[in-house]
């Protein structure tokens, strides 16, 4: 199992913003589709954004128009601009690694993100 390093996460009140970012291998990263799920607490763990090698981007529609995905290749590091905060929004984080054709994944360590007051 890889192991990405996901940063970013914190405290934030109501309304502000986060990027969180999670650098992967380059062996990974070029060949995989990446993205961001997360989980709260007593609750599923749940897509919030996808990114395709290509670049093409999918939002789960509780974050549409307030979260931003998008990849560096060069450094080998996806990126979520979160803004807009709720407190529903409070959850893990969890970066993730998918290549349809060999039905693998792989997954980061999570990063805690708690929108409150």
């Amino acid at each position: 199992q890889e192991q990405f390093v996901e940063s970013g996460g914190g405290l934030v009140q109501p309304g502000g913003s986060l990027r969180l970012s999670c650098a992967a291998s380059r062996s990974i990263f070029n060949l995989y589709a990446m993205g961001w799920y997360r989980q709260a607490p007593g609750k599923q763990r749940e897509l919030v954004a996808q990114i395709t090698v290509p670049g093409a981007t999918n939002y789960a529609d509780s974050v549409k128009g307030r979260f931003t995905i998008s990849r560096d290749n060069a450094k080998s590091t996806v990126y979520l601009e979160m803004n807009s905060l709720k407190l529903e929004d409070t959850a893990v984080y969890y970066c993730n690694a998918y290549r349809a054709v060999l039905g693998r994944e792989y997954w980061g360590q999570g990063t805690q993100v708690t929108v409150s007051s």
